[in-house]
């Protein structure tokens, strides 16, 4: 029996833990051949683990630098040539500072934008050659944080990087129709993954206060997100492009 992903090459950056580690391992089990990175070599090895346990396929490479664009240039190029192609971009790389304002400093704005929204462009536009010759898809991780502000966390830069990876969906979309590309982008609510916790869901009665935000019983989990990002690259999802969908438990129905 067919497998929803099956032979497609999938691109997965941040694959060393969290989100990442989990579409790693979901892809991997739907037949996706998966070319992961991440600037953390150790976490890296232990995804490229775990997907071999679950009985997929997984070529990692660390570290990468993606908000580097001639770094990003040349592990696009590396992971191209692991298979001779890419039929899948999974923009999922994201590293932001939360400060609130004025204290954001210009450095802070400016290595948020460079992590979370500059290698989104880069990865892209060194992948669209090979997403153009097959018809592919880009999938982009933005956030409830493009749509809704939280006071006293330090939004400003995660929230402008965040609507910007929404508007750059949407422009991936229209340039690419023409080469059969489509572009979706995924924006999560809270999603309890090794750096939330470490930020946040450590904090006694966190994980409580989310939950009474939402309209259902809990937060989110990287496998919720991995299982909406495998819909989306599959032909299943072939009509859809040039949208962002929304996995927030109902935090943004309220």
């Amino acid at each position: 029996m067919s497998k929803r992903l099956d032979g497609k090459v999938a691109l997965i950056t941040g694959t060393g833990g969290g989100q990442g580690r989990a579409a790693a391992v979901r892809f991997a089990q739907e037949g996706a051949l998966v070319v992961g990175c991440d600037l953390f070599e150790e976490g890296n090895l232990e995804t490229v683990e775990a997907v071999k346990e679950a009985g997929g396929m997984m070529t990692g490479m660390a570290p990468v630098d993606l908000s580097n664009a001639e770094k990003a240039r040349a592990w696009v190029e590396e992971a191209a040539a692991v298979h001779g192609r890419i039929d899948v971009v999974y923009n999922n790389a994201s590293s932001p500072r939360f400060v609130p304002m004025p204290d954001l400093s210009v450095e802070d704005w400016q290595y948020t934008m460079r992590n979370e929204l500059d290698l989104v462009f880069y990865v892209t536009k060194f992948a669209w050659p090979y997403l153009a010759e097959r018809g592919g898809v880009i999938i982009n991780t933005a956030s409830t944080s493009a749509y809704v502000a939280t006071p006293g966390v330090g939004m400003a830069a995660h929230s402008a990087a965040k609507g910007g990876v929404l508007a750059l969906t949407r422009v991936f979309a229209a340039d690419g129709a023409a080469h059969g590309i489509r572009a979706v982008s995924i924006s999560p609510g809270a999603i309890k993954t090794p750096g939330s916790i470490k930020e946040h869901f450590h904090l006694p009665g966190a994980e409580e206060a989310v939950v009474s935000q939402l309209l259902v019983d809990r937060v989110g989990l990287p496998e919720d997100i991995a299982a909406l990002a495998a819909f989306i690259a599959s032909d299943e999802a072939a009509y859809m492009t040039g949208v962002d969908v929304l996995i927030d438990g109902g935090l943004t129905a309220l």
